[in-house]
């Protein structure tokens, strides 16, 4: 679906909404800090005028009300002690300037990077706790850009606010004093920089956004390329198309370079461009002065005014422009975190749910397309400590109703009930924890065995230990580094029975009370796999198995088989 495009407006309103209520105090606190940089700032800029007129023309002091003021009020000898004075308070200014500045810039980071962490960390909680059958329906190159990129995007947008606030403030004072100087000259400044701004906003703005657009696309495209190239690398060597793949790279790095080249040429023009303008606008005013009065000795006070003041307006109108196209760069990367951020969550919680007597199906019906469900009115009974197994041809729903049991999938009709207590959002945390889950693959992430089999659980050493020797696989790590042997990404350093082994050992870490399979040895040749399903059986002895199985030799020692049949 194309997304509709959006204004700065509409950025702020739905960065305003992304913010907690201490966001808000927080950012009310940095805008005073801002308007009080501006004071700073301007002070900074406007106190060295005086300072050089009084060190070259010290009489100018008595002539000067305030100066005079200041002179008499701390009763100096001279004119020379007043200058050691003013010396010694403008270094000390600038000292302090400096500090706030610091510290100033320190949170204003402070507080965009913590929005990061926000975001981030919000981000990657709604994708866990997202229902799985939305989960497998999204992309997941695109949940992990949004999480590590996007999220960081829509933070710096913040910072780009609070930057252009500081900047407009700091204009606004020096236009003020400009206007005391000589309104009519500022008001004909004002019309030609406001023209440039105008054109430079409407015409790079643009350019900017769309630009912007495609970082984010060709952002989650990497990510996607660079997944489907490691996931499947051994295909990859196999089959020698790896300049395929490296085309399919270059044409998106190149899109992405391109769209990151034009944006960082197009972000300084507007500067180039109004330094150049107003300066020439300040020469072409001192030229005119001179060829009409021939003497600037009059005006001198009012250009070197105006001189400081462009000095310091003109890059901070640049700034105000570079911040506003990095914030159309940033408009994307809000809209997806923020459509994000609202993504729908069912409430889970974790109240108490005891399996002492059985699980019963109550006309249940699912399918992932309401209109052709996949089981339809179905009812079965499971007794604590049943061995069942699910056959069935390929599609006929097996892993679905097992998914439906542990609690995976919700059905859309029916109810499933344990011990005659209803499985809810209220309970079903808790009903999950009962399981013990192994799939017919079984990703490992590169670590430790120990960290693999302990994966979502507090580590334990001990446990691990346990674990792994009701497994089988024990021995065969005390021939490496123990349970700490590494095991590759996605245990490419281990074999299929040695994975599917761990595999085990991580479904039992916690002692669960149900063990379920799901064709977990469907991959592996038949005397390893008759091995590995003797060593399941002896660890389920005591608990209740559920098998999903082709092989008839997998599940012959199952007291019960239940076919299942497509709709």
């Amino acid at each position: 679906m194309k997304r509709k495009k959006e204004g700065t407006f509409q950025t702020i309103q739905k960065l305003r909404s992304m913010l907690t209520r201490r966001d808000k105090i927080i950012l009310l606190v940095l805008f005073f800090a801002t308007i009080v940089y501006s004071f700073v700032e301007t002070l900074s800029i406007s106190i060295i005028m005086p300072f050089i007129s009084f060190a070259s023309n010290p009489s100018l002091i008595a002539k000067n009300s305030i100066s005079y003021e200041i002179y008499t009020f701390f009763a100096f000898k001279d004119t020379f002690e007043f200058m050691i004075a003013f010396s010694a308070v403008l270094i000390v200014f600038y000292v302090v300037r400096a500090i706030y500045s610091v510290v100033y810039t320190y949170m204003q980071n402070r507080f965009a990077y913590r929005k990061f962490h926000f975001f981030a960390y919000r981000l990657f909680s709604k994708a866990v706790e997202i229902n799985y059958d939305t989960f497998v329906k999204r992309r997941l190159d695109k949940i992990r850009a949004n999480i590590t990129h996007e999220a960081l995007q829509a933070s710096m947008c913040i910072q780009s606010l609070l930057q252009m606030f500081g900047e407009f403030f700091t204009i606004s004072i020096l236009y003020v004093l400009l206007l005391i100087t000589s309104w009519k000259m500022t008001l004909a400044l004002t019309i030609i920089m406001g023209l440039q701004v105008f054109l430079v906003m409407n015409t790079l703005g643009r350019k900017i956004r769309k630009m912007g657009s495609v970082r984010s696309k060709m952002d989650a495209k990497f990510n996607e390329i660079i997944s489907k190239t490691f996931g499947n690398f051994k295909i990859i060597k196999l089959k020698g198309n790896q300049q395929q793949v490296f085309k399919e790279f270059e044409n998106a790095s190149i899109e992405r370079t391109n769209a990151e080249i034009l944006t960082q040429t197009i972000l300084p023009t507007p500067r180039f461009i109004l330094e150049s303008i107003g300066f020439s606008i300040l020469i072409g005013c001192v030229a005119y002065i001179l060829i009409m009065y021939k003497n600037v000795d009059a005006v001198l006070p009012i250009i070197s005014m105006y001189a400081l003041a462009l000095y310091r307006i003109l890059p901070a109108v640049s700034r105000i422009l570079q911040t506003y196209n990095l914030m159309g760069y940033y408009i994307s990367s809000v809209s997806l975190v923020y459509e994000d951020l609202l993504y729908h969550t069912d409430y889970e919680d974790n109240e108490p749910c005891e399996f002492k007597e059985k699980i019963e199906l109550k006309g249940i019906t699912f399918g992932y397309d309401e209109q052709k469900p996949i089981l339809k009115d179905f009812n079965l009974v499971i007794h604590k400590g049943d061995k069942i197994a699910f056959c069935g041809e390929s599609g006929a729903g097996k892993s679905t109703l097992v998914d439906l049991i542990i609690g995976i999938y919700k059905p859309q009709k029916g109810v499933i009930c344990v011990d005659d207590e209803e499985l809810n959002n209220h309970n079903l945390r808790s009903w999950r924890k009962k399981i013990g889950y192994i799939p017919q693959t079984i990703y490992l992430f590169d670590g430790s065995v120990a960290e693999n089999v302990a994966f979502g659980s507090k580590m334990d050493e001990k446990r691990v230990i346990e674990a792994c020797k009701k497994a089988n696989i024990y021995e065969f790590l005390q021939e490496h580094s123990g349970i700490y042997t590494r095991v590759g990404e996605g245990g490419i350093l281990l074999s299929g029975g040695q994975k599917q082994r761990i595999g085990i050992a991580r479904a039992i870490y916690d002692n669960p009370e149900i063990l379920v399979l799901d064709e977990a040895t469907s991959a592996l040749d038949s005397a390893t796999e008759e091995r590995i399903m003797e060593e399941i059986y002896d660890v389920a002895q005591n608990k209740t198995l559920l098998v999903i199985a082709h092989r008839l030799n997998t599940i012959e020692r199952c007291e019960r088989k239940i076919e299942i049949r497509k709709q």
